[in-house]
């Protein structure tokens, strides 16, 4: 994809290609039909990262191409939601003359919601001080009656808040409403049409499951609270402490009661149930671990935890790398069938998979 184009008229050709790309890097395992979860072909990118250009009186947004390593200048980004796309020039616009807020300005990160809410961090080569403070706060105030907008600070071991760090996102999974505190500067995922769905699958994939559901690497509880009324009780687990802080906001905010989060890695909860012993302070002994859902980082499962889900009914699998997910799934098919594989479109024009598999022991 060139930086900052969307070509629609491409879209479904490229999602062909990704479906030919998975089957035949899973040619070696008996598959089901693949379901196929589309994207929006333009504005489908809740998150967006820029450089702040300086050139003389003009400031623009730029992205560096990856092999020349020259800043291309983006005066307008379809990838991006609408809320972000349409405020990009009326930032720059805002804080063009604006000295306390423009001076050593690097970068501009942005968060929207589907509701519209906009969280704006700027990125500063300088310290920050009440100064810029006041002049945000006044920004925001200017922009309040149009733009849902919130701003943040940031400098080296800086981090000015305004109002909020973070935006709340809602996602119907069911025919429920579940909101979602997203944070500055956590994980989320980006494309948030195709989010939906994956929670959509995955909760009709864990309806009719029995037991109880452990999941690792459960961020902000986003696959958590769509399957919760799916299982008596739901474990989950996640390393960084800012998801985790945001997983149990987002379990008070839903009203969910039968949802615990533990800060365990895989490879600890792994571990620790190799050994029989507690997970934290939680007694297995009253659980009926049916199900595990994983959603791993691109090295896909480690063998420890590679083996620990191979002892599951059922798992169901989120991958972000179909390379390590093939591996994985060779490995699981000594003791699981897959029963159900979709491919949902995340970030459309590139080569990037999320897929999704629901596996079955044999």
């Amino acid at each position: 994809m060139s930086l900052g184009q969307v070509f629609p008229a491409q879209y479904e050709q490229q999602l062909a290609d990704k479906a030919i790309r998975l089957q035949q890097l899973l040619q070696a395992l008996p598959l089901p039909t693949l379901q196929l979860y589309r994207s929006a072909d333009s504005h489908f990118r809740q998150r967006a990262e820029f450089r702040i250009w300086h050139n003389g009186d003009d400031l623009y947004h730029c992205m560096f191409d990856p092999a020349t390593r020259q800043p291309v200048r983006i005066d307008s980004f379809p990838v991006a939601t609408k809320p972000i796309a349409d405020f990009m020039p009326v930032l720059l616009k805002a804080i063009q003359f604006n000295h306390e807020l423009r001076y050593r300005l690097y970068q501009a990160d942005y968060l929207a919601t589907t509701s519209g809410e906009l969280l704006v961090s700027l990125i500063y080569k300088r310290k920050l001080d009440e100064q810029w403070l006041t002049a945000a706060r006044q920004l925001q105030q200017e922009l309040s009656p149009l733009y849902n907008v919130r701003f943040i600070g940031r400098a080296r071991k800086q981090k000015l808040v305004v109002t909020d760090d973070f935006v709340t996102e809602r996602f119907t999974v069911a025919n429920t409403t579940l909101h979602y505190q997203q944070l500055e500067g956590s994980f989320t995922q980006p494309n948030a049409g195709v989010n939906q769905q994956m929670l959509n699958w995955a909760a009709d994939c864990a309806r009719g499951l029995s037991g109880d559901l452990l999941e690792l690497y459960c961020g902000n509880g986003n696959f958590s609270l769509a399957l919760a009324s799916q299982f008596g009780q739901v474990v989950a687990t996640e390393l960084a402490r800012s998801s985790i802080q945001s997983a149990k906001y987002n379990i008070a905010l839903n009203n969910i009661e039968n949802v615990q989060v533990l800060q365990m890695s895989a490879e600890d909860v792994a571990a620790a149930l190799q050994q029989g012993s507690k997970l934290k302070d939680l007694d297995l002994s009253t659980l009926q671990l049916n199900t595990v859902l994983v959603d791993p980082p691109r090295a896909g499962l480690d063998p420890a935890t590679l083996e620990l889900v191979s002892r599951f009914q059922s798992i169901i699998y989120v991958s972000c790398n179909p390379e390590t997910l093939a591996a994985n799934l060779m490995e699981l098919s000594n003791t699981h069938s897959i029963s159900r594989l979709a491919l949902f479109d995340q970030f459309p024009y590139t080569h990037h998979i999320e897929t999704g598999v629901l596996l079955t022991k044999i």
